[in-house]
């Protein structure tokens, strides 16, 4: 790979896909909309000579053109918050869509488990039917058909589909974002869901590697690739370790339905978190067949070392 740009580079996963390209020595422009925050990014990893910095309206087709020039992989890692997907999601992806297509770029798009729907496989495959019950999901499920609409001819898209995440990156996009966070500081947090129920997670870090991997394949190109975690943890065991790395002994506190309606009234996306804790009882567990097929074998970080350098670097 020549060249790569990153779409919503300050992101949770587009931070971990940033870092894992910067460390493989491939020249990276990371594109955002605030100066700052790239900045404060780019700090972070060291002033890496490989990295350039680029601010931009992400909704805009030519800020991401001129900041795409050159490049031979967008990785579009641009989201919207849950209660704005409706109407903006996909205004976001054309514009994304337009700059590479008018590029002829290879795109590898980041996306989530919601156009699957209710599992109906025990590991869900890419085959897996898409029958989203949720408005989300059915949202999710137009916006892939736009990345592969055929109105596009010059870009070559892909979509890798990854389960809830955590990792030093991961904000409050992530459900256990916000949680490890809360721990890392000492503070009283939430944790969205049933906590007993045993839940698949992917480490951001091994998330980065296997997404940098597909996107070196050419033939990858024009296919969905399930981004799995490994293995499944409850969120009591998650907490527990959460403690233990941190020193916290501050109450997190399970939110519900009722709960997150409540918080709804104050924090609009909490509202809108309603609809996907299906996932949080009947959880899909992905299948990563697929990849390691095709690519290799799938870097799995034990929950123990991930959440300890998850608390390590958000204490810092």
């Amino acid at each position: 790979m020549k060249k790569a740009v990153v779409i919503g580079a300050t992101g949770g996963t587009g931070a971990a896909i940033t870092e894992e390209l910067v460390s493989r020595g491939i020249p990276v422009v990371a594109f955002g909309r605030s100066r700052s925050k790239l900045e404060s990014f780019a700090a972070r990893l060291g002033h890496p000579a490989n990295l350039a910095l680029a601010v931009g309206d992400a909704f805009k087709a030519d800020d991401v053109e001129k900041a795409s020039r050159g490049a031979e992989v967008m990785f579009h890692c641009a989201n919207v918050p849950y209660h704005e997907m409706k109407e903006r999601l996909i205004p976001l992806g054309e514009a994304v869509m337009e700059a590479a297509d008018r590029l002829g770029l290879k795109v590898v798009v980041i996306d989530g488990i919601y156009p699957y729907g209710k599992r109906q496989m025990e590991r869900v495959t890419e085959e897996h039917p898409k029958q989203p019950h949720t408005r989300k999901g059915q949202t999710r499920l137009k916006f892939a058909e736009m990345v592969f609409d055929a109105r596009w001819r010059q870009a070559r898209p892909l979509i890798v589909r990854l389960p809830d995440y955590y990792g030093p990156t991961a904000n409050e996009a992530s459900y256990l974002g916000s949680t490890l966070e809360a721990i890392a500081a000492g503070k009283m947090a939430f944790f969205i869901g049933n906590m007993n129920v045993p839940r698949e997670y992917v480490y951001l870090p091994d998330a980065a590697r296997m997404i940098v991997e597909i996107s070196l394949r050419d033939q990858a190109y024009g296919q969905e690739w399930n981004i799995p975690g490994g293995d499944t943890i409850s969120g009591h065991e998650i907490v527990r370790l959460a403690r233990e790395a941190s020193g916290s002994k501050k109450a997190v506190l399970p939110l519900g339905k009722a709960g997150l309606s409540l918080l709804g009234l104050f924090v609009p996306v909490m509202k809108e978190v309603v609809e996907m804790l299906y996932l949080t009882t009947e959880p899909l567990r992905l299948s990563g067949e697929k990849y390691e097929r095709f690519i290799g074998p799938i870097p799995a970080t034990g929950f123990k070392q991930g959440i300890y350098e998850t608390i390590s670097q958000l204490k810092k």
